[in-house]
Formats: structure tokens, sequence, C-alpha cells
């Protein structure tokens, strides 16, 4: 895993908002997606964003710093239907690249600041997979295992079942 806005391997060309986009959606596919959100909905290249909220969030931040936030979702009909995360950039622009994947009505609640979960994640090798498939697709030089250096750490400031 790397760490956040540090260690960040070299690329052949400069990265652009439309070029993460489209790295993104070449990464994502149902080996990445979030088992939560594929019990409810199987993954498809139709809706390609759908449960990959937690780990882009966590790539993001690894590639430009800043918070995390995290809303809570319901269902058009008010149902707790889990967590949705996205970015606040240093500059202070909110960048939230998996908004697209509520297109049943979903309402995203206001967000709170979370701080990055410490050590492995929940969903580690998703996230691995993920950030893999995203340096490749953006022209990323990624050592022979894969990596870009270490995770840091930080103390856990949300509960249990919204982490990634």
């Amino acid at each position: 895993m790397i760490s956040p806005t540090t260690g960040l391997p070299p690329t052949a060309t400069p990265l652009t908002l439309s070029g993460i986009d489209a790295a993104l959606r070449a990464a994502w596919s149902a080996d990445t997606c979030s088992p939560d959100d594929l019990e409810r909905t199987p993954w498809s290249a139709e809706n390609p964003a759908w449960g990959h909220c937690d780990i882009t969030a966590l790539l993001v931040h690894d590639l430009f710093g800043g918070v995390l936030l995290c809303g809570d979702v319901r269902s058009s009909a008010g149902e707790q239907q889990g967590h949705h995360w996205w970015n606040r950039l240093p500059s202070g622009l909110e960048l939230d690249l998996t908004r697209e994947q509520f297109i049943l009505g979903q309402q995203i609640s206001t967000p709170r600041t979370v701080i990055r979960p410490p050590g492995p994640l929940r969903r580690q090798a998703e996230y691995e997979l993920l950030w893999r498939r995203f340096g490749a697709a953006a022209g990323l030089v990624l050592s022979d295992d894969g990596e870009a250096g270490e995770a840091t750490s930080a103390p856990d400031s949300h509960p249990a079942d919204e982490r990634p």
C-alpha cells in the first residue's frame, strides 16, 4: 500500500482528472466491488462505480492527501444501506468519483470527516488489486511487487461497520 502523498511513483505523462477517471473505470470490476454492495445488487459494467467508493476514496487520498468524507446511504424509502466515501482535497474541493453509482434514488447524508483507517483494511486485497490495475491503466511506474511504499497509521475514528 502507498503512503498518502509520499512515495508516489513517477508517471510517464502527467495525470489529469479525466485520466484518473478513465484509469479507475478500467480498474473497477466485480472482484473489487464491496461484498456488502454485491449482496444488494450485482456489479455490472453499466454501473462500474457500484461498490467502489471506499477503496476509490482511499486511492484518491493516497494520490492527493486531503480529508476522507463519509456519509450514510439511505434508500429512496429511507432504509439504511451502508456508507458512502469521497474526498475533500487540500484545496477544499470535494471530489466524489463514485457518486454516479446511486441510480435508484438513494440519498447521502451530510458527510462527516473520518481519519484514514490504520493498518490493513477490511478490504485490503481489493484495495491492492484496484491500486495495481489503476496504476497500470494510468501509466504509473510501480515497483516489482506492485507497491509504491508503506501504509501510515492513524487512530481509528469511525465505527467498524463503515471501515473500508
